[in-house]
């Protein structure tokens, strides 16, 4: 069984208080207020996590310099109150740094489909695809 430490539950907590206003501020048209305290929490909550020398370099690494600019590039600019420029350059530079998680997250929703409620989930939605 994998421990938890108290600063790591503090961090997924300061992650999903992060994602939450991220998400609030796109839902009204961009508040760069809102996008700016969602970035500000998601990169704490995230070196609570992982811990700040392994944040540091999940982002410096030489093979992530181009995405870790577009993303930290586009929390400064929404940050400068450019906040579509901004999240146009993070979502890019988010792809780009994550890029190599999005198979390993994919194979594992393709065999999700063993847990009984989602495959009944997966088994309703297969069938409700009529084109009319």
């Amino acid at each position: 069984m994998i421990s938890i430490s108290e600063g790591q539950k503090i961090g997924v907590g300061i992650t999903g208080f992060g994602v939450f206003f991220i998400l609030f501020g796109i839902l009204l048209y961009f508040d760069s207020v809102l996008l700016a305290f969602g970035n500000l929490l998601f990169l704490t909550g995230l070196s609570f996590i992982i811990g700040p020398r392994r944040t540091f370099s999940f982002f410096f690494q030489r093979h992530k310099l181009k995405g870790t600019s577009f993303f930290l590039g586009g929390v400064a600019l929404v940050l400068l109150r450019w906040p579509l420029l901004g999240m146009l350059l993070e979502t890019y530079g988010f792809f780009s740094l994550f890029k190599g998680f999005f198979p390993v997250a994919f194979g594992f929703l393709g065999n999700a489909s063993s847990i009984p409620f989602l495959s009944a989930l997966f088994r309703r939605l297969q069938g409700t695809s009529s084109m009319v």
